[in-house]
């Protein structure tokens, strides 16, 4: 491992806020890449520092290499995983029997949970996509407004997406943050159920009596999903949880002596990408071919979901670059003492940074990079149990979400599904956003004084 080199404190804080400065305004006001915008701040962070040239190529190769490793077959992977459960209609039929189950009274918390569900493996904007259809169905039956279904809709989407892996964000949080995805599950769950009640069922119904938005057109012209043509509902629910399951089962093994006999096998079996792999073959077999979709056509679709994941990947992996540039330049060390002096706890300071970084950039998937980065880089992460930093982990998410507006295009894609204007967003799902990142901050806060 490369070592830290001795650099002028003083220096070293201007060269790091100037870098950060500059990358956000290269993010924000010339509307660079992030990718290039977040690897061009990081190698000014290490020039302006005095860092010599070897260090800061160091830094940019440990940086990508090391994160990458971790996390480019799982984003991947569950990247098809989760084209396969669109093409399919598992998430209408996830949607469609817990509605029929719910009934149209309680209709918004069947909407929140499988939200929840359907964001683990399938990326937000095709989950709103797919199933936003049902919440103007429902609307349209009941005669209310469409935001008392679309915000659990909404919420359920925005917890599975921000906290509970295999969604890429906490992913790759976990990843720089060197803590077992197991924990991050068993956590995220926790902090992601109150978010999505909180945010979705308790918020959609303020939001459905204060605000009334009609049925778009459209949508209210469209015939209702022909259930007959859908998977069986608890196939859907199976092939989801088995690597939920395996990874959970794993970390269990770890720390319970019971599963000692069992611990090689589970351990294998939970390694994330071998869990991802069995569930994704599984449900080619299951929800592809079962369902008159060809080999040939599979592959078409599986290979089309990886086009998103190149991008995901190279801003992750400069992310990375960030993290390694400020721990061998000694930033992070001295930004741990700080945070120590201060008394404040890392759950806080994580959930902060990623909060300045959300609202200042937009992009959640920065966000949780640079916070990830800056964070990882303390000297003080390395002495934290399995379960504080998986709160971490949380915290960083739930700052990731907050305060979604202009600069979010998630903003956008609501405003325009839903039919709602500028201000009417910002008053619903903008509301709805911060109280999910801030649910899950205080849940992930009150669970690492335990830890």
């Amino acid at each position: 491992m490369t070592e830290m080199v001795a650099l002028d404190p003083t220096r070293l804080i201007i060269a790091a806020l100037v870098g950060l400065v500059l990358l956000l305004v290269l993010i924000i006001k010339f509307k660079i890449q992030a990718m290039i915008a977040i690897l061009v701040g990081a190698i000014l962070i290490g020039l302006g520092a005095g860092m010599p040239f070897e260090k800061i190529v160091a830094s940019v190769d440990d940086g990508i290499g090391n994160t990458l490793k971790g996390i480019a077959l799982l984003v991947g992977l569950g990247s098809m995983f989760g084209s396969i459960l669109e093409i399919s209609g598992g998430a209408q039929t996830l949607a469609v029997t817990l509605v029929n189950r719910f009934g149209d009274q309680k209709a918004a918390w069947a909407l929140g949970i499988t939200g929840l569900v359907i964001a683990m493996p399938v990326f937000f904007d095709a989950g709103l996509i797919i199933l936003i259809p049902l919440a103007f169905s429902l609307a349209k039956r009941t005669g209310r407004s469409s935001l008392y279904y679309a915000i659990p809709l909404l919420a359920g989407l925005a917890v599975g997406h921000a906290f509970i892996p295999p969604t890429p964000g906490p992913v790759l949080v976990a990843t720089m943050l060197g803590v077992d995805l197991g924990w991050v599950i068993l956590i995220g769950i926790c902090c992601g159920a109150l978010s999505m009640i909180v945010a979705g069922p308790i918020w959609g119904a303020i939001c459905g009596k204060k605000y009334y938005i009609p049925v778009p057109e459209q949508i209210a012209q469209q015939a209702d999903v022909d259930e007959s043509k859908l998977p069986s509902f608890w196939s859907v629910v199976g092939i989801i949880l088995i690597p939920l399951v395996l990874i959970i089962l794993k970390s269990v093994a770890g720390v319970v002596d019971s599963f000692a006999p069992a611990r090689p096998i589970l351990n294998f079996l939970g390694e994330p990408f071998v869990a991802l792999t069995i569930a994704t073959l599984i449900a080619m077999v299951l929800l592809g071919y079962r369902h008159g979709y060809s080999g040939a056509e599979l592959e078409k679709v599986m290979t089309k979901s990886l086009e998103p994941v190149g991008l995901i990947l190279l801003v992750t992996a400069c992310g990375g670059v960030l993290r390694y540039i400020l721990q061998y330049s000694g930033l992070g060390e001295i930004i741990g003492h700080a945070v120590a002096s201060a008394s404040l706890p890392m759950v806080i300071v994580a959930f902060v940074v990623a909060a300045l970084v959300r609202i200042s950039v937009g992009s959640a998937t920065v966000a949780m990079t640079m916070a990830a980065g800056i964070i990882a880089a303390m000297p003080e992460v390395a002495g934290l149990s399995p379960i504080h930093l998986a709160c971490i982990t949380a915290a960083i998410a739930g700052g990731a979400t907050v305060c979604s507006h202009f600069n979010d295009s998630g903003f956008w894609l609501v405003k325009s599904l839903v039919g709602m204007d500028e201000q009417t967003t910002l008053k619903t799902w903008t509301v709805m956003e911060t109280l999910v990142g801030g649910t899950g901050f205080i849940v992930a806060l009150v669970i690492s004084f335990f830890a």
